[in-house]
């Protein structure tokens, strides 16, 4: 196999690959025994029919795109491992010439592969910048509000004789109707007023209402077939309670949690504000660094990415000829591939490594999110070729905790603040490193492998027809 590569501009460049006949032979062999089983021709058995008999009945030519096609992925691999060249998104493949169609043909397979790569990033050096964080004061009402919702965990509900008021828990009857024709009804519903988990405008209308009493209001609805129509909603509250909260005394500190007086429990919420303030901190770091590396870096973005990404989004949404909501996708699209490019860059820069563990927790959370069995999503990652895909987003997070240990990160008084819990340091990843290096490796990982394999799936199958 010969190949050559060509840019096409700063984020694309084109293959040219010859492969000689000869490559292909087993292929052809195959494709003659697996049409051989296919077609039925009278005075042969199923798979005895020979080759010429083949292509006089059902033509040389499908014997040979049923080949080229069964070797279009690995020869279009060794393409891009022989160049190589690494891609993104899919590839848009033509065979140009075919061997063995007549007189005049060459004896090599010839096919061109256009392909979307990531551009030169050059990133900005990080150790003269200085990113400014909130400030972590702890107030006595932050430390009476974390107890209030501590409280609440513990709250009664107790019917009471008065109209609604916000925060009010109360049970509703819903009516929805669209000119005279009533469309849906519901009955028994539970609901706290404000919380604005239902209706637009069903707040405004139960605050004020006693038990027994409705009110009608307009809202788009929100399911159902009539989804984002005008409706004329009827509410009626049925039952209406509010919280009781217990006692903030010592019975209440014993009750929901280890110690044994109010005052530890105020002490105890105190450092639990901190650590969450601290933790607030750390994000806020990691998302100014992001917002300073997006600032100050300028890199052109591949624009086939990023159509295919609007064309699967709004497919997937059937709203293929929804123009507008297509340049919202676009800019979605545009911003998310440009934070994974300048991300992916920065891991490589300051040479993140994902170690086996790291990889299993962060499977194991995701799964969680997702309220799936972890043996069964990590079973299923790894069938579907997805840990690649899941070893470069925890890489790209990582780069960020990894890049804020070459910036000043200090408060709005000027104080250094100290994040090594969240971040880190050089010395522990190193450690880490060789301890993973030690151990029996579970998940067998190929990121590379998979870029290219996600690219041949997706496009040369369906582009490399002969």
């Amino acid at each position: 196999m010969k190949s050559a590569v060509e840019t096409v501009d700063e984020t694309r460049v084109k293959l040219t690959v010859e492969v000689p006949m000869v490559e292909l032979q087993p292929n052809v062999e195959r494709a003659y025994a697996e049409i051989a089983q296919q077609v039925t021709i009278p005075g042969f058995r199923k798979g005895k029919v020979p080759p010429r008999i083949i292509d006089q009945r059902v033509g040389k030519p499908a014997v040979l795109e049923q080949a080229i096609n069964e070797a279009m992925p690995e020869l279009y691999r060794q393409a891009l491992a022989e160049s190589k060249v690494t891609p993104i998104g899919q590839p848009k493949i033509d065979v140009t010439a075919i061997p063995g169609l007549s007189d005049e043909a060459g004896d090599d397979l010839v096919f061109t592969a256009e392909i979307d790569v990531r551009p030169e990033i050059t990133l900005p050096d990080l150790s003269g910048v200085t990113l400014t964080v909130d400030e972590v004061a702890i107030s006595d009402d932050d430390v009476e509000e974390s107890l209030t919702t501590l409280r609440q965990r513990y709250a009664t509900l107790v019917g009471v004789d008065r109209p609604v008021v916000d925060g009010d828990f109360v049970s509703i009857d819903l009516t929805a109707s669209i000119g005279e024709t009533e469309i849906d009804t519901a009955t028994g519903v539970s609901y706290q007023v404000g919380s604005g988990n239902l209706l637009p405008g069903i707040d405004d209308a139960l605050i004020g209402l006693s038990a027994g009493e409705s009110a009608t209001f307009t809202s788009p609805l929100a399911g159902g077939e009539h989804a984002g129509e005008e409706a004329s909603v009827t509410v009626t509250a049925t039952a209406v309670k509010e919280q009781e909260l217990p006692e903030a005394d010592d019975d209440f500190a014993q009750m929901s949690s280890e110690v044994d007086t109010i005052a530890e429990l105020r002490e105890n919420l105190r450092t639990q504000v901190s650590d969450a303030k601290t933790n607030e901190q750390a994000v806020q770091a990691r998302d100014l660094l992001l917002e300073h590396l997006l600032e100050a870096t300028e890199f052109p973005l591949p624009q086939g990415v990023i159509e295919d990404e609007i064309h699967r989004h709004l497919e997937g949404e059937d709203r293929l000829e929804d123009d507008e909501h297509r340049e919202e996708v676009r800019e979605q699209a545009t911003e998310a591939l440009r934070r994974q490019l300048l991300l992916d860059t920065l891991a490589e820069r300051l040479e993140v490594q994902v170690e086996q563990g790291e990889m299993i927790e962060f499977l194991m959370r995701t799964a969680q999110q997702y309220r799936t069995d972890p043996n069964e999503f990590i079973q299923s990652a790894s069938a579907n070729n997805q840990i690649p895909m899941y070893v470069a987003e925890l890489a790209r997070n990582k780069s960020l905790a990894v890049g804020l240990r070459e910036v000043t990160v200090v408060d709005g008084a000027g104080n250094t603040v100290d994040l090594l819990e969240f971040i880190g340091s050089d010395e522990e990843d190193e450690a880490q490193a060789q301890a993973g290096a030690s151990e029996t490796e579970i998940l067998e990982i190929d990121e590379d492998a998979a870029v290219e394999d996600a690219a041949v799936e997706d496009g040369a199958d369906e582009d490399a027809k002969a």
